[in-house]
């Protein structure tokens, strides 16, 4: 860890320690300091000289969280591995200015989402070559991950009616979706497209793309839903826990709080629907 010593300088009269290359501060000791300088933070006014350093401390120190969350888009190839972490570093300035000590969360663990979901917007924002709607991005990703499946159980490729009836949507919606899809990648005009007589057994270029795992979207938005959480009150989050984490009915937990199945409703869709605008926010 690099040498802290007590704050003495008029600018800096914050009470803080003095760190001089925080990068260098170790993960272990950095919990322990950004504590502290999250605390102190928290009172002292915002454009003075000793909140910008204690701030400007907190980034440094908790760098190392950007490189963790951007090591796992390292093989996106999209954007230098240094523009990802650029981008990740204001998730980690955003989870600075939102934290709050008082919620007895862990800072890594409130932070690391804002980073993630910061950089996720990023690649959904310049990965496409042409901006579509997200619903239309994310019907993308659905037909592609469809049409693998029923290829493998018809042997042949799919019609418009079989999707549709596969992903439970209108025929009309796919045909969307699958024009809107033209707009991930732009080709060149002088590149001629390949009748595949030229190569022996050739495969398309849609035979070689892959779907995204499903499975790295519930955890993606568990760590988006994570921080939303943590802003719920005592109560409420004793009422999400019982309905989905417990699978309790509305009435058993109206008995359980000595309030009425109408009123678990109603607090339940106030709740949810808080939780879903956040999300959306956060998208």
């Amino acid at each position: 860890m690099s040498r802290a010593e007590p704050l003495t300088t008029p600018e800096h009269s914050s009470g803080l320690p003095w760190i001089a290359d925080a990068k260098r501060v170790a993960p272990r000791d950095a919990r322990a300091l950004s504590k502290l300088f999250l605390d102190r933070i928290q009172v002292l006014d915002e454009g003075t000289r000793a909140y910008q350093y204690a701030r400007n401390t907190l980034i440094e120190m908790n760098i190392s969280l950007v490189h963790f969350a951007a090591s796992r888009f390292r093989n996106r190839g999209s954007g230098a591995m240094e523009d990802i972490v650029q981008v990740g570093t204001i998730g980690l300035i955003k989870a600075i200015d939102r934290f709050d000590l008082s919620r007895g969360v862990g800072f890594s663990s409130f932070a690391v989402p804002y980073i993630v979901g910061e950089i996720k917007r990023s690649f959904r924002d310049t990965s496409w070559a042409v901006h579509v709607p997200r619903r239309m991005q994310e019907m993308r990703v659905d037909l592609a991950r469809a049409k693998e499946n029923l290829c493998l159980t018809l042997g042949r490729d799919p019609t418009v009616g079989e999707l549709a009836e596969h992903l439970g949507v209108a025929e009309d919606v796919v045909s969307e979706g699958i024009i809107a899809a033209n707009g991930y990648t732009a080709g060149s005009l002088d590149v001629y497209p390949s009748t595949g007589d030229e190569v022996p057994n050739a495969r398309t270029r849609a035979a070689n793309m892959g779907g995204t795992d499903p499975r790295i979207e519930i955890i993606d938005n568990l760590l988006a839903l994570a921080p939303l959480l943590c802003e719920l009150d005592p109560r409420e989050r004793r009422i999400i826990d019982m309905r989905f984490g417990q699978d309790m009915t509305q009435a058993q937990i109206g008995d359980v709080l000595g309030v009425s199945q109408m009123h678990i409703s109603r607090l339940l869709a106030q709740v949810l629907s808080r939780l879903r605008r956040g999300m959306l926010t956060e998208s």
